[in-house]
């Protein structure tokens, strides 16, 4: 049974418990499964609002990159400058502390002090989960293992992969599936997903990496599906709304990809408001992170996706 994203922040927790049980159990229809250290708290599920708004730390690369603030800096500026109450993580922010139990602890100790979810960690540059060559295929996921454990220390619930490979359509497809299995299996053995991001290559093939999850076939794996990943490379791309309705059945986080806005405060490059109907639709009702990209102000363009997320939400609570 797959259980929702969605719950509510500590301050709300006495307002949830007086919702009624049977209100509860409808919030629970056809959600997406969120293991961590709040899983199994019915009474911290919000039944009423239609997702949940995260921000992943990417949006902030150039100021990790910079030097302006440190991954450990992350959930007391997610808090204090944005709002926001749940955090996706980036591991090269923080590569060399994966098995760092002290840091993970001060890190974990900084999202309890400003009540804040831990939710995934995007992980990179870790090897390729398809590689053709077995040996550098079992490397990859073997490389990742530190990644699980570091997320399941954080209470999250993913880990976020990529599923690049070589070959074949269909020998991609393969070799992808056979790497997800194995890293599957080990985070399915401490409560964690593993979920697959569109981005870059096949893996921006939404049929492709539908045919992927198909293909493993694990209730612990799954995707990620990102608004703006659809380059297939060569001047190709793949159509978003398209790819988005491929992936969202397999969904357990959502990434709200944006770069400009227009005078309105809409993204210029993705019609929020069709594409959120296509996540809700898919009855998704998790965390929808916010990954800004554009140029600018990083802060001034995170706090516009966070407007336009929460114009759409409360357009379709109205309608």
């Amino acid at each position: 049974m797959n259980l929702p994203d969605t719950h509510l922040h500590r301050r709300d927790f006495l307002g949830v418990v007086t919702t009624s049980a049977a209100a509860a159990m409808v919030g629970l229809a056809g959600c997406n499964s969120a293991p961590g250290r709040w899983a199994s708290s019915l009474v911290e599920r919000n039944p009423v609002k239609l997702f949940e708004i995260s921000l992943a730390e990417w949006s902030l690369h150039r100021s990790l990159q910079g030097g302006q603030m440190t991954n450990m800096d992350f959930p007391r500026v997610t808090r204090d400058v944005y709002g926001i109450g749940a955090v996706e993580y980036v591991n090269s922010f923080f590569k060399a502390k994966a098995r760092d139990q002290k840091y993970l602890t001060q890190l974990d100790q900084q999202c309890k002090d400003h009540d804040i979810e831990s939710l995934l960690i995007m992980c990179d540059g870790e090897g390729r989960l398809g590689d053709p060559d077995a040996k550098a295929r079992a490397q990859a996921v073997h490389n990742h293992h530190r990644w699980v454990d570091a997320a399941s220390f954080l209470g999250c619930h993913s880990i976020r992969v990529n599923a690049a490979s070589a070959g074949s359509y269909e020998e991609q497809m393969k070799l992808a599936a056979d790497g997800l299995m194995m890293l599957t299996e080990y985070g399915a053995s401490q409560g964690l997903n593993v979920i697959v991001e569109n981005h870059g290559g096949l893996s921006s093939n939404g049929a492709w990496l539908a045919g992927v999850m198909k293909t493993v076939n694990h209730p612990r794996c799954g995707t990620l599906p990102d608004f703006g990943n659809f380059n297939l490379g060569g001047g190709k791309s793949y159509d978003r709304y398209k790819g988005v309705a491929e992936l969202m059945p397999f969904a357990k986080a959502v990434s709200a990809k944006s770069h400009a806005f227009d005078k309105d405060g809409n993204e210029t490059n993705t019609d929020y408001q069709k594409m959120m109907k296509i996540v809700l639709d898919a009855k998704y009702h998790g965390y929808v992170g916010i990954e800004f990209e554009g140029g600018g102000s990083e802060q001034d363009g995170i706090l516009a996706t966070k407007r336009l997320l929460e114009k759409v939400r409360d357009e379709f609570a109205a309608s």
